[in-house]
């Protein structure tokens, strides 16, 4: 069904740049998220965890992911690399 109103054509095309936007950022989240999975030490561990820090709450304060799914997500990272000697 075409779009008829100026309104929705807008609308889908607002959401199809958004969606390209969000997947771009939770493609780096869960990229930067494998890396401190990976890491085998902890120094390198906290370091890639900052990184993966301040994307996590970009994406929060840009409304890509919820709040609290940061602090979640912050948190089980932060856990991990303490586990680590």
């Amino acid at each position: 069904m075409p779009l008829r109103h100026k309104s929705a054509q807008k609308r889908a095309r607002q959401t199809v740049k958004r969606t390209d936007s969000n997947k771009r950022v939770k493609a780096l989240i869960k990229g930067s998220t494998k890396r401190v999975v990976a890491a085998k030490d902890k120094t390198a561990g906290i370091e890639e965890l900052k990184k993966t820090v301040a994307i996590l709450d970009r994406a929060a304060v840009k409304g890509v992911i919820h709040k609290n799914k940061a602090a979640n997500a912050k948190s089980k990272l932060a856990k991990r690399i303490n586990k680590l000697a």
